[in-house]
């Protein structure tokens, strides 16, 4: 028997009425979404290629090297509180221990504490919500994604971190995530893909994965040795260096709940109407 905190509701999933002064400048798309529930998530399709992975900056993240990835679409930005509420709701699955927490309970924050179980439920149950198989990344798509069609550039936007604002090195102030499209989106249109909370990946992290010749873009999801961690991408808002570089890459043990930790879903190239990213495979 689980011990833990049941779900509460934050808002009334699906209900249409959530409007705050917060998302004066929120995307239309994620204003729907928190609106109507995971049934509005918007998957960009990305057609793939190839890329250099990697980078000089870390062992862990050397050697660099070309690789090729195959079609796949991702969310425009991670889970919200009000899509993961509705998960919660449906299946009666143990709420995040932040959950009632009032600095990660907006329904436009992303949703913390979600352990890398919990990802793979959640993505296990939107597959069968929307018809399509839904998933975590392997670390060479989420690179993929971050760098938003732009090689050789250490962040989304360039090669300088940002120097002011909630998310500069050292930042007072910031003592949760922000609300989802709060900051400018990358290339391929994808918010957050650099800061606010950290994504899990598929991955087990091996930190000398790189050097052992591993050039299949699924990465190591599976036959993970005991006591092995998962990878993790992106940025968080609770560090001292708040913004993460493209191939910049993070772990924690799969059964970890940390204050700074959510999800993003991707899943398997399809049609089903989502949006193609601008400058997809240029």
């Amino acid at each position: 028997m689980r011990v833990g905190t049941r779900w509460q509701p934050l808002v009334t999933c699906g209900s249409g009425r959530y409007h705050a002064s917060m998302d004066a400048f929120m995307d239309v798309r994620l204003q729907r979404l928190i609106d109507e529930g995971p049934r509005a998530t918007v998957l960009i399709e990305l057609p793939g290629g190839r890329f250099r992975m990697g980078s000089t900056w870390r062992a862990d993240e050397q050697p660099v090297r070309d690789l090729m990835v195959g079609p796949f679409a991702v969310a425009l930005a991670p889970v919200s509180n009000a899509e993961y509420g509705c998960f919660l709701q449906a299946t009666d699955h143990e709420a995040p221990p932040f959950w009632s927490d009032q600095r990660f309970s907006h329904p436009a924050q992303p949703a913390v504490g979600v352990s890398w179980h919990d990802a793979v439920a959640y993505c296990r149950w939107l597959s069968a919500l929307l018809g399509r198989s839904c998933r975590l990344p392997a670390e060479a798509e989420r690179e993929f994604a971050a760098r938003g069609g732009r090689p050789d550039v250490l962040y989304p936007w360039g090669d300088e971190p940002w120097l002011d604002g909630p998310f500069a090195p050292g930042a007072a102030g910031t003592d949760r995530p922000l609300v989802l499209g709060s900051t400018s989106p990358n290339g391929y249109g994808l918010y957050h893909m650099a800061e606010n909370v950290h994504e899990w990946c598929s991955d087990w992290y091996d930190m000398r994965g790189y050097g052992e010749g591993l050039d299949a873009p699924v990465g190591r999801p599976t036959d993970a040795p005991a006591g092995a961690r998962r990878a993790s991408r992106g940025g968080s808002w609770r560090h001292r260096v708040k913004v993460s570089r493209i191939a910049a890459r993070s772990s924690l043990p799969p059964g970890f709940h940390y204050n700074d930790y959510g999800m993003r879903v991707y899943a398997a190239a399809g049609s089903t109407g989502p949006a193609r990213a601008n400058g997809a495979g240029t």
